[in-house]
C-alpha cells in the first residue's frame, strides 16, 4: 500500500513508499495563496463599495427632500458597506484556500485569518493616506454627500473644522466617534468570521491514492 497526504496537523508532509516513511516539514503559511485572495477581496470590496455609494448618492441628487431622505441613505449606505465587506472577505478566503490545495481545516483557518488581518491592514492604511481614485472617492466623499445634504449646503463647515468648538460639539463629536469604532470593530469581527467561513468551505481534502492509481500517473 503506497499513500500520500500533502497536509497533516502540524504542517508536515509525510509519503510512505514500501514501510519506508519520510517526514518533512512545511510552512502553513501559504503567502501565495493569500496574496490572490486578498487581491479578489479587495477588488470585489472596492466594485462593492463604490456601487452602494452611486445608489446612495443617486438617490439624494434625484430626490425631493434631500435633507429629509440624507439620514436615511446614509445608513443604507453603513449596511451596505458592512455587507460587501463580508462578502469579499468570504470569497478572498475561499480563493485562498481553494489555491493552497490540499488543507486541513486548521491551516485553512489560519490563511484566512492572515489574509482577514492583511486586508484589515491594507485597507486602514488606504484611508489613513487618502489614497486617490476610485477607492479615495468613495472612502472621502461618501459621509461628505450625506453630511451635506443634511446641512443643506456644500460648504458648511464640519464641527471639527470650526475655530471653536462649544461643550455641546465637543460631546457630538465624542458620539460620532464612538459610535464609528464600535461599528468598525464590530464589521471587523464580522470580516474575520466570513474569511474564516470562505477558508473553510473552500478546503481541498486529502487523497489516498492505492499503487494502481500511482502506476496510472506515472505512464
Amino acid at each position: 500500500m503506497v499513500e500520500f497526504s500533502n497536509e497533516y496537523p502540524g504542517g508536515r508532509v509525510r509519503e510512505e513508499r514500501g514501510g519506508v516513511s519520510v517526514v518533512e516539514y512545511r510552512d502553513r503559511v501559504r503567502w501565495g495563496p493569500i496574496m490572490a485572495g486578498l487581491a479578489i477581496a479587495l477588488a470585489i470590496q472596492l466594485i462593492l463599495s463604490a456601487l452602494g455609494t452611486a445608489v446612495g448618492a443617486t438617490t439624494i441628487a434625484t430626490s425631493g427632500a434631500p435633507r429629509t431622505q440624507a439620514g436615511d441613505v446614509g445608513t443604507a449606505v453603513g449596511i451596505w458597506s458592512i455587507i460587501s465587506l463580508l462578502i469579499s472577505l468570504f470569497v478572498g478566503g475561499y480563493i485562498t484556500s481553494r489555491a493552497s490545495g490540499p488543507l486541513n481545516k486548521g491551516t485553512a483557518l489560519l490563511n484566512g485569518a492572515i489574509l482577514w488581518a492583511a486586508s484589515l491592514i491594507i485597507g486602514a492604511f488606504l484611508i489613513a493616506s487618502g489614497v486617490s481614485g476610485a477607492f479615495g472617492v468613495v472612502v472621502s466623499n461618501a459621509g461628505a454627500i450625506v453630511t451635506q445634504a443634511q446641512q443643506g449646503g456644500a460648504g458648511a463647515p464640519l464641527p471639527a473644522q470650526a475655530p471653536n468648538v462649544t461643550a455641546e460639539q465637543a460631546r457630538q463629536i465624542a458620539d460620532s466617534i464612538a459610535k464609528t469604532s464600535g461599528w468598525f470593530a464590530l464589521g471587523s469581527l464580522f470580516g474575520l468570521a466570513a474569511a474564516l467561513i470562505g477558508s473553510s468551505v473552500g478546503i481541498h481534502r486529502h487523497r489516498t491514492m492505492t499503487p494502481e492509481a500511482v502506476a496510472e500517473r506515472r505512464v
